[in-house]
């Protein structure tokens, strides 16, 4: 019966660690090297550019104008964000590099489809125009 009894309280713990990490797993981790980096191009470089990147590669899930509302929105699981919030925009440059080269979910990794950084940053610089 004690067995029984340490088996079920061990459940229920498991159960709530389980729970706790898949919550905290549903932010994103941006390690601290990127949170500190800092954007090398600057902001008026090429905007024109940054909004083609922007429109080529990440229009067509999060909107015309980042709300997270593009036509294959609803194919995508989870949030897609809103870029528009001061929330999104509170991020530093690099977070925002960071999770657009990394990826995560149906987030795709785009360091394959665009190699040079300096592109992810154009786009960085596109998303703070989105901002309200």
């Amino acid at each position: 019966m004690k067995t029984l009894k340490n088996l079920l309280v061990l459940g229920v713990i498991s159960f709530a660690l389980y729970s706790f990490t898949t919550i905290v797993q549903d932010e994103w981790e941006v390690p601290e090297k990127y949170q500190k980096m800092q954007n090398p191009i600057d902001a008026d470089e090429d905007k024109a550019v940054g909004k083609s990147l922007y429109s080529k590669h990440c229009q067509s899930c999060h909107g015309k104008q980042g709300y997270g509302d593009g036509k294959k929105a609803d194919e995508v699981e989870g949030d897609l964000g809103d870029f528009s919030t001061e929330e999104f925009q509170a991020q530093t440059d690099g977070a925002l590099f960071y999770k657009t080269t990394i990826g995560r979910d149906d987030m795709p990794e785009y360091t394959k489809k665009m190699p040079d950084d300096e592109d992810r940053w154009l786009i960085v610089n596109y998303m703070r125009t989105l901002a309200e």
